[in-house]
């Protein structure tokens, strides 16, 4: 399967580019500018040469010629990204990874974009795609380290079944990871939010924690 990143050139965008390359998947890291997604790549060949990683680099409109696409951009930016490669994107699984936070005075605080979360308003701009909300509440840090586990549990959302099961299938590749199915879009609300929560702790702990959810067998 190929799986095409927008807007990966950010941490979380990056890593989950290395870790899904790392467990075989063909990966194209996307880029408003194609330029800057070679920088990137070349970035990861340097710090994982030892690692066979079968990534590409194009600007987002390549990108988003992949079986199933990414949307790792800025929150602001998710819905006229989706929205500016909407031809690419019919009836396609697209799972978007943006949290609206801003910080305040040293607090993470959620914002409420329109449409109550990122992945709504996203799949408000590509109607005819498989949105699911997933990878929100994952540290950058260790889903781009692959000499670990990445020990999470994620939660995906999702009004459409195919695109449940499909980003399910994708985070049970990870080593570590365990999918879990939230319900429908309209949770993503929640989880976008939590994520703000998620980061004071960061902040506060000088750590980055991760959620593990009990009562839940595997």
């Amino acid at each position: 399967m190929e799986i095409g990143l927008l807007g990966a050139t950010g941490p979380a965008g990056r890593a989950l580019a290395v870790r899904l390359a790392d467990v075989g998947y063909d990966v194209v890291v996307g880029s408003r500018s194609k330029y800057r997604a070679m920088e990137v790549c070349d970035k990861i060949f340097d710090e994982w040469p030892e690692r066979s990683l079968n990534i590409q680099s194009a600007d987002n409109a390549g990108a988003a010629d992949a079986e199933v696409v990414v949307i790792a951009t800025p929150w602001d930016a998710a819905a006229a990204t989706a929205r500016s490669v909407a031809d690419h994107l019919h009836r396609k699984v697209v799972i978007c990874m943006s949290n609206a936070i801003a910080q305040v005075a040293g607090e993470f605080q959620p914002l409420v974009p329109p449409r109550g979360s990122v992945s709504a308003s996203v799949q408000a701009e590509v109607t005819d795609a498989y949105v699911a909300a997933a990878f929100h509440h994952v540290p950058a840090t260790e889903l781009g380290n692959l000499d670990h586990e990445l020990a999470s549990d994620v939660l995906v959302c999702s009004d459409h079944r195919r695109a449940t099961e499909t980003a399910s299938e994708i985070i049970s590749a990870i080593p570590g990871a365990r999918p879990l199915d939230a319900g429908g879009l309209s949770n993503a609300t929640a989880i976008e939010a939590f994520t703000a929560v998620l980061l004071q702790l960061n902040s506060r702990y000088s750590t980055r924690v991760a959620i593990r959810l009990t009562g839940i067998d595997d």
